[in-house]
Order: structure tokens, then C-alpha cells, then sequence
């Protein structure tokens, strides 16, 4: 983030844009079109579906399943470091139990993610394990209850295998701010696989688990995502309930998951998302069954996407993002056009606003949030002769770095002499870029970007650059400050490791149209040529 005075100077350089430019979208890319009445075969298989009908057929066991998992979660564990805390001997019993109630019930005994291991991002509390939020403040702390999206997993049967790895309370963007290990990328173990959310994101993509939760506060599902090559959805603001969840920056935080196939991705969805009491920010909007329009490559149209307007954002492909990045995004744009879709450029000025505005929020709200941990009413505590000396030994002992900073800096733009400046700016720029997404989305059904600048970075390579890790938020923040949803789905590779290093196309959507994104990512997803994201320590094992 540029420094506080810099910052302000950004905000108040803003001006009233001109209307949305756009002009039509003409590929760059060096693929070769397929025939315009055929589609390229190569569909992702679904890993739900596949458990359910070989538990269902009895083709195979629930305690097969997840010995499986376990086993190659074990060989790969030491190499990845994806999880905090692994509940194998429990997901071994609860495959044991759910395999006794297949025998005696048949299809009927058993939810719709039966024999499903989920990972579950250590900021999301879980009655039966611990619940660190990546941070040594937390360490050994375990919740009396789950998470509103953890007990609606549980109750549609699925099994969560262990608690994934994270930046200290969602705050990073490598992993490498965790308080306990840091987490490799599956693709090459010398990379970052993203963050916050990297633990969760490593074991979708190294196959630990089937599916996992995450939490995007400014892009934390979405850039692991497209690190890792697997799928990455950021729900609406309210679209899944935050009870449960580790407050970072209320207004911002979000509950997201991911998959290795959007069919995947949106069969979570369908389980976590809907209304919860205990959540009063969470929407009443019904919820779809976000698999009904997911239809598989056979009973596609040639031109399945004709019609859909898409606008790709003219900000997201300029200075400062990777050739590689950019040519697989023209690429992914090439292919939505064959597919039917009309894709024209569009640009959005106030696109480069939101980063300032979204660390001067975030910081604030979480110097708010973060004030609890004070070694009293949760985690470690430091003794001291006095109260204000405990408060202050205790987090100087259990926070890190990060997270001291932004705390600090949250402080500082909430001060008295200060709110106006920095805190009350920022919020009017947040305005401005909801208005801006609302005007590009009256003229879009879907919006396309980059979900990230650059492919997975090596470990440490911006460890002592924290601008250079802020400014690499540029692409995701700005849906968050609109509290609308986004959908990340590998679209291509760079070169980097051994079998190069994937990249992710971020489809952003007006505010509940997550259906939408699903099925727009599902047909580019099924449609991709010649293009498999299972890295190769995965497939070695």
C-alpha cells in the first residue's frame, strides 16, 4: 500500500469520469480457432458426482474414499504444509459411519456430499478441532461451535478432514504470513501458492482433499486460485453467511470455496449459501440450485454462449501485468467469442482507486475486529503487573508482524485528526467504484479480468516488498468494495516449474448472479482444448 500522504493524494486526485468507453475486442492470441460448429472435447470430470455414484452403486466404499485422500495427503503433506491441523483418525470414523448408514438406508440415508472431504481455512470455526486463524494468539484455541458453512457441510454429509493453512487472520497475500508453516504451491514447491487462503487453495490442487472453504476479504479465494489452477468463487456480499467466521473487515469479509471443477464449486455453493439468523448482514435472496443450467459438454449448442455480452476490463491489461498473464487472458477471451459470446473492451477509470481506498478500509475496520485478542477473552497470555501491560505484552507476544501493521495503520486513519482525510475519503471512493461496476454491468452480463498480475512468485521473492505484494490485490479488490461476485477458472499456463505455472480468468457478476458466472465457467471450463490442471506432484501420487 503507498504510504498514508501518497495515498491521499491518489483519493483527491480523483475526478467524475466520462461515460464507460468501450470498443469492440479484437484477439491476440497465438491458438488457432476450432471450427465454428464444433466443440473441443476434454470435459472436467466431477469429483462429488463421481463419490456419490460409486458410494451409491457400491462400487466403492466412504472408508476407501478417504483412506485414499489420506494417504495422499500424508505423502504430499511434508512437501506442501496446506494444513494446520489434520483430523484423520475422525474422518476415518465418520467414513466408517457413513458407510453403516449406506447398508441400511440406501440412497435415501445420506445428504448430497456424502463421502465428500472438505478443507476447511483455519479462520472458520470448528467445534471438534482448533481454530487458530493463523495466528500463535489463537494457538491451541477451539470454538463451541461450527461455523454457520461448516454445520451446513456437516449436515449435507461431508467430511472435514483438517483445518488449511492461511496468512495471520486472512492478512496476505502469499501465506507466507502465517503464524505456524509456510504453505507451497503443488506446482512448484520453490512458488507461493497465494493467499490468504493458500492452504486451502494447495489442497484442492494437490488432491488432499476433494473440495475446501476459503474466505476473500480483497481477493483471498480468487488470486490462490488462479496461483494453483483450480477453481475459486467469491460469492455476493451476504450470499453466505459470515457467522463463525474471524472478522477481519466486516464489511468486505466473504465466505468462498473451491473446487477442481465449477460443477464442484457450485455444488458447495448450493449447500452454504441461503439465510442465517446468526448472521444479520446474511441475504434472505433465494437460493438456486446453482448445478440445474450446468450442462454437460454432449447436450451443448455450438455457440452455447450466444448472446452473452462480455465486457473485458482495458485496466486489468496494461502496465505492470505479465505478457504471459495477458496473452492467456486474449486466449480465454478468443475462446468465449467462438464459443457465441460478443466480447468488446471496456474501460473503467476509477479501476486503480480501489487499492488505496480498500487498504485504508480494511485496515480500519480490522483495527476495530482485532481489538478482542487482548489476552483475556481468547488465546495467549502474557503475565504482567499491570492491565494495560498484559494488553500489550500479550499481543506484542501472539500477533505478527502483518498484522501489527494494519492494526496500525487502521488506528491511524480512524484518529481524530485523520477520519476525514483518509477513512471518510476512502469510503466515497468505495462509492464511486460501485457506481462505476454498476454502470459497466448494465451493459455486460459478465466482466473479465485477470484474477492476479503474474503467475505463483518464488517464496520470499517480495517477503521485504509489501508494496509490491499490496499492489498485486489490484485486480481483485475492487469486487469486494462492490460486494459483488466473482468466479475464477484456470484458463491457461505460463511458463515456470516443470510443467509451467497456471493462470486464472476472473468472471465478475452483478449482485446474486452467481448462476450466471457458474454456468458461463462451466461451459469454458468444458470447452477448453488440450489443457489439464492437475500438477504433476498430484498426478505422481
Amino acid at each position: 500500500m503507498p504510504p498514508p500522504l501518497q495515498a491521499h493524494r491518489m483519493l483527491l486526485s480523483h475526478r467524475r469520469t466520462s461515460p464507460i468507453p468501450r470498443r469492440r475486442f479484437t484477439a491476440v492470441s497465438s491458438l488457432s480457432s476450432p471450427p465454428a460448429k464444433t466443440l473441443a472435447p476434454g470435459p472436467t470430470p466431477s469429483s462429488i458426482l463421481s463419490i456419490r455414484e460409486s458410494l451409491l452403486s457400491g462400487e466403492r466404499t466412504a472408508a476407501d474414499i478417504t483412506s485414499e485422500y489420506l494417504s495422499r495427503l500424508r505423502r504430499t503433506e511434508p512437501s506442501l504444509r496446506s494444513f494446520i491441523h489434520v483430523a484423520d483418525a475422525a474422518a476415518e470414523r465418520e467414513a466408517e459411519e457413513l458407510d453403516r448408514r449406506i447398508a441400511s438406508g440406501g440412497q435415501d440415508a445420506v445428504g448430497p456430499l456424502a463421502g465428500v472431504l472438505v478443507g476447511v481455512k483455519d479462520n472458520l470455526c470448528t467445534a471438534s478441532m482448533p481454530s487458530t486463524g493463523g495466528s500463535r494468539i489463537l494457538d491451541g484455541f477451539q470454538p463451541a461451535y461450527d461455523a454457520t458453512a461448516v454445520r451446513r457441510l456437516r449436515e449435507a454429509g461431508a467430511i472435514v478432514v483438517g483445518k488449511t493453512n492461511l496468512d495471520e487472520f486472512g492478512m496476505g497475500s502469499t501465506t507466507e504470513g502465517s503464524g505456524f508453516q509456510v504453505t507451497t504451491n503443488p506446482w512448484d514447491d520453490s512458488r507461493v501458492p497465494g493467499g490468504s487462503s493458500g492452504g486451502s487453495a494447495s489442497a484442492v490442487s494437490a488432491r488432499q482433499c476433494v473440495v475446501s472453504l476459503g474466505s476473500d476479504t480483497g481477493g483471498s479465494v480468487r488470486q490462490p486460485a488462479s496461483f494453483c489452477g483450480v477453481v475459486g468463487l467469491k460469492p455476493t456480499y451476504g450470499r453466505v453467511s459470515r457467522f463463525g467466521l474471524m472478522a477481519y473487515a466486516s464489511s468486505l469479509d466473504v465466505v468462498g470455496c473451491f473446487g477442481s471443477s465449477v460443477f464442484d464449486t457450485a455444488t458447495i455453493l448450493s449447500v452454504i449459501a441461503g439465510h442465517d439468523k446468526m448472521d444479520s448482514t446474511s441475504s434472505s435472496h433465494d437460493v438456486p440450485d446453482y448445478r440445474s443450467d450446468l450442462a454437460s459438454l454432449s447436450l451443448l449448442e455450438s455457440k452455447p454462449l450466444n448472446n452473452v455480452r462480455i465486457g473485458i476490463i482495458q485496466e486489468t491489461l496494461g502496465e505492470g501485468v505479465d505478457a504471459g498473464v495477458i496473452s492467456s487472458i486474449r486466449a480465454a477471451a478468443s475462446h468465449l467469442e467462438q464459443l457465441g459470446s460478443v466480447v468488446e473492451e471496456v474501460s473503467m477509470p476509477s479501476f486503480s482507486l480501489g487499492l488505496p481506498a480498500y487498504y485504508i478500509l480494511a485496515s480500519s475496520e480490522a483495527s476495530s475486529n482485532l481489538s478482542r485478542y487482548d489476552g483475556i477473552r481468547y488465546g495467549r497470555q502474557v503475565s504482567a503487573d499491570d492491565l494495560n501491560e498484559l494488553y500489550g505484552n500479550s499481543r506484542a507476544s501472539g500477533l505478527g508482524h502483518e498484522v501489527k501493521m494494519r492494526i496500525l495503520m487502521g488506528t491511524y486513519a480512524l484518529s481524530a485528526g485523520y477520519y476525514d482525510a483518509y477513512y471518510k475519503r476512502a469510503q466515497q471512493v468505495r462509492t464511486l467504484v460501485k457506481k462505476s461496476f454498476e454502470e459497466a454491468l448494465g451493459k455486460y452480463d459478465i466482466l473479465i479480468s485477470p484474477a492476479a498480475p503474474s503467475a505463483a512468485y518464488k517464496i520470499g521473492e517480495k517477503t521485504n516488498d509489501p508494496l509490491a505484494m499490496y499492489a498485486g490485490d489490484i485486480m481483485t479488490v475492487n469486487v469486494n468494495m462492490a460486494g459483488l461476485p466473482a468466479l475464477v477458472v484456470p484458463c491457461g499456463f505460463v511458463e515456470g516449474g516443470s510443467a509451467g505455472l497456471p493462470v486464472g480468468l476472473q468472471m465478475i457478476g452483478s449482485p446474486f448472479s452467481e448462476g450466471n458466472l457458474l454456468r458461463v465457467g462451466h461451459i469454458f471450463e468444458q470447452t477448453l482444448q488440450d489443457l489439464s490442471f492437475v500438477p504433476p506432484l498430484a498426478a505422481d501420487n
